[in-house]
């Protein structure tokens, strides 16, 4: 009996000294995956205004008549007018192109004292197409000599001016490399803050690059940004 009781305890004894061990080699591995999966997590921006180096300028018109051969002759004579305009203003010829024209029956849904003067309304657009910024913003404002010349444009706001900044893929490198370096920084101040070192990048994504008008005032210089998202490991 006494054999079987100090065996008991001889048993107990080593059970207990290893769980004592191994709840300190567990512990110890736990700090050891926490200290491996120490991380942050920082967000670099680049920003940069460029100026425009296309621009789309619609000049919409409408004219009326009661018959199509008149109302073609009609539009073709705005047209012509249009077109000198554009050429004093110093757009060449393949920076200009008119679309098909649109035709409305205006009596189609109208009955008696209803019906307009004019049966037929025409609208069409003549295109400017151009990277001459400079010629398009000077011109803009003059375009009310076209309506002392019979030219009668239609204030359609589907028909805005646009600038528009093509050379994204010229500036993407180095955009990219300046907000890859903001998000470095952010995470090194983070790393001497909390005592640590910024070590590797675990994973990174580069968000889209937005490019919007400076402001309503200057369309023509827009203001290109990107935003990336950069996950560094934290070492010790």
């Amino acid at each position: 009996m006494n054999n079987n009781v100090l065996a008991a305890a001889v048993l107990g004894l080593f059970l207990a000294v290893g769980l004592v061990l191994g709840g300190s080699y567990l512990n110890s591995a736990a700090v050891s995956w926490k200290s491996a999966d120490r991380s942050v997590t920082v967000k670099g921006l680049a920003e940069r205004e460029v100026k425009a180096d296309l621009a789309l300028w619609p000049l919409h018109f409408t004219v009326t008549g009661n018959d199509l051969t008149g109302v073609q002759k009609k539009i073709d004579d705005q047209a012509a007018v249009i077109r000198a305009f554009l050429r004093d203003a110093g757009f060449a010829a393949d920076e200009i192109t008119l679309t098909s024209p649109q035709v409305t029956d205006q009596y189609a849904n109208s009955y008696g004292n209803q019906r307009p003067d004019a049966r037929y309304s025409a609208e069409a657009t003549m295109l400017v197409r151009t990277d001459k910024i400079a010629a398009v913003k000077q011109s803009m404002p003059r375009v009310g000599a076209l309506i002392s010349r019979g030219v009668l444009l239609s204030p359609n706001y589907n028909y805005r001016t646009e600038f528009l900044f093509t050379g994204l893929e010229s500036i993407k490198p180095d955009m990219i490399a300046k907000a890859t370096a903001d998000a470095r920084a952010a995470a090194k101040q983070f790393a001497e803050d909390s005592g640590s070192e910024v070590g590797q990048i675990r994973s990174a994504s580069q968000g889209y690059f937005s490019i919007q008008d400076l402001d309503s005032y200057t369309p023509d210089i827009k203001r290109v940004r990107v935003v990336t998202t950069i996950d560094y490991a934290l070492d010790d």
